[in-house]
């Protein structure tokens, strides 16, 4: 395209830029390639700043968080009256952290096509810790009738878009990707301790602790061979373990996850599960880390078991396929290199960028 048939895309985010994993996945990084193919990116964050944001998830506050939702809902009329600016408007996950989809409606009245991406089952209720008081609030349903008034569904997975299309035929599935510039090797120093690794956030904790015994029972056979870490919560602790989780921020993720010798993701098999994309196994494999995931929802999908990555249901077969990794350094390695060779062929923003350009094209 050249200048004068530029085309343009307003994306209706929940946070600011480099804030969210979720947003980062599954569209920040895309922007160098949509701007290459002549379209131009505007970011609207609902909370656009980080005292919003500090605000918005601290527990009680509820005098400042009105406040926010009158901003929020003042800041996404802002974006309604300047629609018609726009060729496309993408909307990640919801308009507004509440049940209404009114500005869904008022965005799609404005005559632009409609982009709607959603990486979680967010059609099941779940809210953060620090607004279960506010739960009442949420109308997760409302998934299902934005899903309805889109121009096309973009997904994570199968899983997400067998659901998507009991509401719009339009859905299609581009997996949560890396992006391999970001996430490259870094040369590995070698030493004794065998560094098992979770990364995860507040959000995400309650799939780790489930691992635990599993974790103390490694511990008992190997001793000082193993060590634990979590990564991405800073006031974290597991006292028997000796863990003392380590804060996530932009500038540290490459680093301490590429510390891990061995990367897990192990997950409860429930409805919310089964739409998560998979993300920490991907992050591990894109660094050489070895993933032992649990089978469940698209894991099955990344990793090939004891090709590219182990899968494991029981708490026997965890313990049995962390033993081999941790006893085997040769296959720490086979398994980390076919994983990055997988995030390179079939999970990363540079294998994907034509696929996801041209959704936005075909929709012009």
């Amino acid at each position: 395209m050249n200048p004068q048939t530029k085309k343009r895309i307003l994306y209706i985010v929940q946070h600011r830029w480099d804030r969210s994993p979720g947003q980062r996945y599954r569209c920040e990084q895309y922007f160098p390639y949509l701007q290459k193919a002549g379209f131009e990116c505007v970011y609207s964050p609902i909370l656009a700043t980080a005292k919003e944001d500090k605000d918005f998830y601290s527990a009680g506050n509820y005098l400042r968080k009105l406040g926010l939702f009158l901003k929020g809902a003042w800041r996404r009329l802002k974006d309604v009256r300047r629609a018609k600016e726009f060729d496309i408007v993408f909307i990640y996950r919801e308009a507004f952290m509440t049940g209404t989809i009114v500005f869904e409606k008022m965005l799609k009245r404005s005559g632009v096509k409609i982009v709607y991406d959603f990486d979680d089952a967010i059609w099941n209720h779940d809210v953060s810790q620090a607004n279960k008081a506010l739960g009442w609030l949420k109308r997760p349903e409302k998934t299902n009738d934005i899903i309805a008034l889109a121009d096309l569904v973009i997904v994570g997975n199968q899983y997400l878009a067998t659901h998507a299309a009991r509401f719009n035929a339009h859905a299609v599935v581009i997996p949560s990707t890396i992006d391999l510039n970001y996430y490259q090797v870094p040369e590995k120093k070698k030493a004794k301790t065998v560094v098992i690794g979770w990364s995860g956030s507040l959000t995400t904790i309650e799939h780790f602790k489930p691992i635990i015994p599993v974790l103390k029972k490694v511990k008992e056979k190997y001793g000082e061979r193993v060590a634990f870490r979590v990564f991405g919560m800073s006031d974290y602790t597991q006292e028997e373990l000796n863990i003392k989780g380590i804060g996530w921020t932009p500038q540290n993720e490459v680093e301490q996850i590429a510390a891990f010798d061995i990367g897990i993701m192990p997950l409860p098999d429930n409805q919310w599960t089964r739409g998560k994309c998979g993300m920490k196994g991907l992050q591990y494999m894109a660094l050489e880390v070895p993933a032992v995931m649990s089978a469940v929802g698209v894991n099955k999908d990344i990793v090939q078991d004891g090709i590219n990555g182990f899968l494991a249901t029981t708490d026997a077969e965890w313990i049995e396929k962390l033993s081999l990794l941790i006893e085997s350094t040769a296959l720490r390695e086979s398994l980390g290199k076919a994983g990055r060779k997988t995030i390179e062929e079939k999970f990363s923003c540079q294998a994907l960028q034509q696929t996801y350009v041209k959704h936005f094209q075909s929709l012009l």
